[in-house]
């Protein structure tokens, strides 16, 4: 009976520790006017400055909950998310840890003219 215990509670556990595991968000808010063609998430730049280039912001980007060793896995998340708008980059513009250390970033999503 005992073991019985252990291993529902082992399993309780793990099914917890997955829980936390995929709670990292991306939300997407579209600022810009009109319509632009999706574009392909492989396609799209994550940029850490602003771009020489002249483009439109299409919306704000944020995100949270990403655990550090999950940073490409958070790139390609923002790709994906903000393909739909017809973005051409996302710039981050403010990127750092929360008090658990998990990673967060907020920034933009950019159409180049």
């Amino acid at each position: 009976m005992r073991c019985t215990r252990v291993l529902k509670v082992a399993v309780l556990g793990a099914s917890l520790l997955a829980g936390l595991s995929a709670c990292a968000t991306v939300d997407v808010t579209k600022t810009a006017k009109g319509y632009y063609e999706p574009t392909q998430a492989d396609d799209i730049e994550i940029l850490m400055t602003v771009p020489d280039r002249a483009y439109v912001e299409l919306g704000t980007v944020t995100t949270s909950g990403w655990v550090a060793s999950d940073t490409a896995k958070m790139h390609n998340a923002l790709r994906s998310k903000t393909a739909p708008l017809g973005a051409d980059a996302v710039i981050l513009t403010d990127t750092g840890r929360d008090g658990s250390g998990y990673l967060w970033g907020n920034g933009v999503a950019i159409k180049y003219k």
